[in-house]
């Protein structure tokens, strides 16, 4: 009997003002020294007080951790998981977008385990996660990643990226609050946007899609869909602020039970070889590998042509797939992200490392609806590079 495995964060709160129940969630755990983990230019903002003055005010004891970037290399996360066994914390904040809490939950688990980061490491790493380590909170600021309620953590590597997966990475709690996005700018609303749409696409064309996920991500594209040019147009947005943040959530809790596919898998090398934002990285593929193939989830690129809020009543089921495509590229372009790998500055000739480390991506790639061999993979890249939709020939 064909069953699925559905894991949640245990306890999430959403909506405008969610905040709020930061300390009595604190509280329950009574620490005696908290890790706050963060973007700094989170600090820079004040935004940072919003979290940590509070607690204070409680009298507990906070350390605020900014020694971050975006795209955090192995070497951050090797830091950062050194720094948190030295002190000694008892509960860990992670504050900001994906990178920030991706490495928070680092920081909580493998605190409490022996050995490096790097030999934990999913494609490479022999060691086991067999400990819970410490509570953690999860807080994101963006849009995008999903982050608070997965339990995965990713880290670049010299080209390309990897991950440390275990349940125990999972979010203790996640407090998904709108509010705190308002700040975001225009680009990195866009970016994080469509990873997030790109979640939910790939969620609901992925191998193990079930009728939890798919609704799942149905809901999340049409909240997104509806919302994303409006929240990068103005911030202050207060409905496209909730619907983003809502989207975004919810394509969180879908891609995590299914996996995302091939999108994911050709944009981690870009992040891992020229830097390129994930969300960026995917946007810039997410009609390329669509296109290429439609052929073996047409039925479902309808249903995400629908989602998207157009109408394919009087479209055969073939036109509405093309259309979905369409629609996808004219979304990335509408919110100001390059539709092609030239206009990031990327040449040519990096086709070919690029093709060689997607492929490597086999976890990602299994549960794609067409199987992607060498070849695909870098057709689909030369595809993005010429800016022109290809299908297997």
């Amino acid at each position: 009997m064909t069953h699925s495995k559905l894991v949640f964060t245990p306890l999430c709160y959403t909506g405008w003002g969610s905040l709020s129940q930061l300390v009595p969630e604190v509280e329950k755990y009574q620490p005696k020294k908290i890790l706050v983990v963060t973007d700094p230019v989170l600090n820079d903002i004040g935004l940072v007080d919003r979290v940590t003055s509070p607690l204070q005010e409680k009298g507990y004891s906070i350390d605020v951790y900014t020694d971050i970037e975006p795209e955090p290399p192995l070497q951050i996360g090797e830091k950062l998981v050194a720094y948190t066994r030295e002190n000694k914390f008892d509960l860990v904040i992670g504050l900001g977008g994906g990178s920030a809490m991706d490495l928070a939950k680092l920081a909580a688990v493998l605190s409490v385990h022996k050995g490096t980061v790097e030999s934990y490491l999913n494609l490479t790493g022999t060691n086991q996660v067999d400990k819970k380590g410490l509570p953690k909170i999860l807080i994101p600021t963006t849009s995008g990643t999903g982050s608070e309620v997965t339990n995965i953590s990713v880290l670049s590597l010299e080209s390309t990226k990897d991950v440390v997966t275990h349940d125990y990475l999972l979010a203790d709690v996640a407090i998904i609050d709108p509010e705190l996005t308002v700040t975001v700018p225009p680009k990195v609303t866009a970016a994080t946007g469509i990873d997030a749409l790109t979640h939910a696409v790939e969620a609901y064309v992925s191998i193990n899609a079930n009728p939890v996920t798919d609704g799942l991500a149905l809901q999340a594209m049409r909240l997104i869909s509806r919302s994303i040019r409006k929240a990068v147009l103005n911030g202050n947005d207060k409905q496209a602020r909730i619907d983003m943040s809502y989207g975004s959530y919810i394509a969180g809790l879908a891609f995590f039970n299914v996996g995302v596919a091939g999108v994911h898998a050709l944009a981690y090398p870009l992040g891992g070889q020229f830097h390129i934002a994930h969300g960026d990285s995917n946007a810039v593929l997410l009609p390329y590998v669509m296109g290429y193939i439609r052929k073996n989830c047409q039925k479902r690129m309808v249903d995400i042509l629908n989602a998207l809020g157009e109408n394919s009543s009087y479209l055969s089921e073939k036109e509405a797939s093309y259309q979905c495509v369409e629609e996808l590229k004219r979304l990335v372009a509408d919110v100001g992200i390059p539709t092609t790998l030239g206009e990031f500055g990327i040449p040519e000739s990096a086709i070919e490392k690029l093709t060689e480390d997607g492929v490597k991506q086999k976890r990602l790639l299994a549960r794609s609806p067409m199987k992607l061999n060498k070849e695909d993979i870098r057709t689909i890249y030369q595809s993005a590079f010429q800016g022109i939709v290809t299908e297997p020939s």
